[in-house]
């Protein structure tokens, strides 16, 4: 009677415990509090629906459209941002430069999220000499600094946008190798992983279907933190020739191009770069420090 009476007492003072609310569902209304988190979040879905538009040809369809009698027009209310060299409208250049940033951020952390993830959760969960193997691997990777490791890969398979992918996405893959590796280690020995191999799962099984879900909010906030670095990283390439290939838009070409305008006092092809990823890291910083603690489970009850 006295174990009711608490446990009522519980429920009423803690509305989650009636609830049963879940990690993933609290973290989900603690984001929808945050206001800073919300604009965010829309900051980047605009992003997003910009890019599909602009992929469809539905707006800024003249990207790419050479006028040499509208050569470096000033902004206007027909040219927001003003003209290029060429008479090629800036924001519409801006616009399609956030497909490239785009595909670059969510495709090369993919990669690296997947190979690090597989990896780590290898390492972690046979330990031994699996584990030493890929310790072995992921510190002499480590070792070489990761720029000149990219810059290497595009070097050897020329600057297009897969190259760019598959450069980040085997390259930036050492860190979350080594937090999903602590991850596993802490979980593969707790109850429930002992007691789905009682019943007979498989290793694959154990390391896929019982401990990953457990893990998998950090896959989010490193792919999250991973995003940022690679748009930065092929803004960086782009700028020094080895990113994208020659006509493909970019803003690291813009910024590239913009070196040799501002002694013209041609300002506006370096601010529409600039702004555009500035607004793009923001977001995702900003969101990615939300949904980290938001997923924190020492903060769910806070």
């Amino acid at each position: 009677m006295k174990a009711t009476t608490m446990n009522a007492v519980n429920v009423a003072s803690n509305p989650q415990l009636e609830q049963g609310r879940s990690l993933w569902y609290d973290a989900y209304l603690r984001i929808k509090k945050d206001k800073v988190a919300v604009i965010s979040f829309f900051t980047i879905c605009f992003y997003l629906v910009l890019t599909l538009l602009s992929s469809l040809g539905v707006i800024f369809d003249n990207y790419g459209v050479v006028d040499n009698s509208l050569t470096y027009l000033p902004p206007s209310w027909d040219h927001w941002f003003g003209t290029d060299l060429f008479g090629r409208d800036v924001l519409a250049r801006a616009v399609h430069g956030t497909k490239t940033s785009l595909v670059v951020g969510f495709a090369g952390t993919g990669i690296a999220m997947a190979i690090g993830t597989v990896l780590g959760a290898c390492s972690g969960y046979f330990g031994g000499k699996v584990d030493d193997l890929i310790v072995w691997f992921y510190t002499t990777i480590d070792t070489i600094p990761y720029i000149l490791l990219v810059v290497a890969f595009s070097f050897v398979l020329g600057p297009s946008l897969l190259t760019l992918c598959l450069a980040i996405g085997l390259t930036a893959w050492v860190r979350h190798c080594r937090i999903v590796r602590a991850e596993y280690i802490k979980h593969r020995d707790l109850d429930y992983v002992q007691g789905a191999a009682a019943l007979g799962a498989s290793h694959a099984r154990r390391i896929f279907l019982h401990i990953l879900p457990n893990v998998f909010h950090l896959v989010l906030i490193n792919f999250s933190l991973g995003f940022v670095g690679a748009v930065k990283s092929e803004v960086i390439l782009s700028f020094l020739g080895l990113g994208v290939e020659p006509g493909t838009p970019s803003w690291g070409v813009m910024i590239n191009d913009a070196k040799q305008e501002l002694f013209r006092g041609v300002w506006w092809n370096l601010a529409a770069a600039t702004l555009f990823m500035f607004f793009l890291v923001l977001a995702f910083n900003l969101f990615t420090d939300a949904l980290r603690d938001a997923l924190d489970p020492k903060l769910k009850n806070k």
